[in-house]
């Protein structure tokens, strides 16, 4: 049976709209918009209800403009208490599983603005001890929506929720650089071979490695701070366009001042509310920002799968956790499974960039009516990452381990370190040393100590000992 079907335990009542009635079962809080936007709008699977910090965001709105219209006489005490009311259970969790309108819809919002404003009142009247859908005591919209439209009510709710998933991403994010951080310390003693274009380079501690991923990650902390703070800005009392057309005099004002009390963000009133109408450049920002978190922690997932590659017939110079079987046809093959999703989620992010580029630049004139899908955009792409960025934490990076032995290895095998000598014998030498071991397969030490003996062995050990490889100083013969 759907949400919105009759039963015959719970009766059902009739509601209308200027296009007709419809009927819905009486324990629905939602009212005949909300059914409508059901009917319409099947294309996510996904509704309100998956986005309960969107939800509360709307009930703040709604609170904070019928404190602001009781406050200019536009609603009795008794309406915006009610209201407050049934706004404050919503805040605190209740209701939210109706609000089953997808999250991308036509209309610019009006399905989502609407599904609130008739919980909002069918919930207010019930704290009233009034019936549902008795709309004469508390309307949807002579009272809910009074003095707001979709175009103030629905930014202002978005930003909102967007200012909460900002923070819930960037928890993340603050967690993962710190298991990136201990790691860095775990491995501060264990050298290994740097590379550059896929080949040797000079030597480097693994230490090195997993710091440098943890100071790239709390980077893109701050710089999501930043775009969170562009969020800030808010159009209420905007109404349709931005002249502020049925809201009374001073309500603007005194409806933010009510969202910061309410919401404890500080949200200001936009100076110029018919661009802060049309405007969607704080959202190209974020999710520009978004995408280059997502694609950094996508390429420390790639170097991950590239230093873990084997066991035996690759790098090998660090294991990854061993999660689950890896193949259905070889036999103890282990995949790199978690970076692997990481990567997925950090390209889905990059596709729904691509979305709200076009989405942004695709609003006409006083209104930009492809919201909807920006919102899901940036909610998906946060959540996604989220929970990404929480699986490579507690799946990955905590159970990484070294190979020691083999990262060692390879580093005193590497032609890459004569690059060390360069001070000593200059370029041209240093070269043909190169190239004889390259051609030969004998080891830089052979050729330097044993062989031309161009350096005694102490002095070998003097240059190529951990400490000096790792933090160089400049030696000379």
């Amino acid at each position: 049976m759907s949400q919105h079907t009759p039963s015959a335990a719970s009766g059902a009542r009739r509601e209308h709209d200027f296009l007709g009635e419809l009927e819905l079962a009486d324990n629905c809080y939602y009212g005949v918009q909300t059914l409508r936007a059901v009917d319409n709008f099947h294309i996510t699977g996904m509704s309100m209800s998956a986005e309960p910090q969107f939800i509360r965001a709307f009930a703040m709105v709604k609170k904070a403009a019928a404190l602001a219209n009781r406050d200019c006489g536009t609603l009795t005490g008794e309406q915006a208490r009610a209201i407050a009311a049934a706004c404050d259970r919503l805040i605190a969790g209740e209701f939210h599983d109706q609000f089953p309108t997808d999250l991308i819809q036509g209309g610019a919002g009006t399905s989502c603005n609407m599904n609130a404003n008739e919980v909002i009142a069918n919930v207010a009247l019930e704290v009233l001890g009034r019936p549902k859908g008795d709309y004469d005591v508390v309307h949807p919209n002579n009272h809910v929506n009074c003095s707001q439209s979709t175009n103030d009510a629905y930014p202002t709710a978005f930003r909102l929720a967007l200012h909460a998933k900002i923070a819930e991403y960037v928890e993340q994010l603050e967690a993962l650089a710190l298991a990136f951080a201990a790691k860095g310390r775990e491995f501060e003693t264990v050298l290994k071979m740097g590379r550059t274009q896929l080949q040797d380079a000079v030597p480097m501690s693994l230490g090195h490695e997993f710091r440098g991923w943890s100071v790239t990650i709390g980077e893109d902390v701050a710089r999501m701070r930043e775009a969170q703070t562009l969020l800030l800005e808010v159009n209420m009392g905007a109404t349709a366009i931005g002249t502020g057309i049925n809201a009374p005099e001073g309500y603007a004002q005194k409806c933010v001042d009510y969202l910061a009390e309410i919401s404890g963000i500080s949200v200001s009133l936009a100076a110029d509310l018919i661009e802060a109408t049309s405007d969607t450049g704080a959202y190209v920002q974020l999710s520009g920002t978004l995408k280059r978190s997502a694609l950094k922690i996508s390429k420390i997932c790639n170097d991950l799968r590239l230093l873990s590659s084997g066991p035996r017939a690759g790098l090998g110079e660090i294991n990854l956790p061993r999660l689950q079987p890896g193949s259905s046809i070889m036999p103890g093959k282990v995949n790199p499974v978690i970076p692997e999703v990481v990567n997925q989620a950090a390209y889905y992010v990059v596709g729904m960039d691509v979305t709200v580029s076009m989405a942004a630049e695709a609003g006409q004139l006083q209104l930009n009516v492809m919201e909807p899908v920006i919102g899901f955009a940036l909610f998906t792409s946060l959540r996604y990452m989220g929970n990404a960025c929480l699986a490579l934490r507690t799946k990955c990076v905590a159970g990484i381990t070294a190979n020691v032995q083999v990262c060692h290895d390879m580093v005193m095998n590497s032609i890459g370190i004569v690059t060390a000598l360069n001070p000593i014998f200059g370029y041209e030498t240093c070269a043909a040393i190169a190239k004889e071991a390259l051609q030969t397969g004998k080891s830089v030490h052979d050729l330097v100590v044993v062989e031309r003996k161009l350096l005694t062995q102490e002095k070998w050990d003097e240059i190529f000992c951990f400490e000096n490889l790792i933090r160089p100083r400049f030696i000379q013969v």
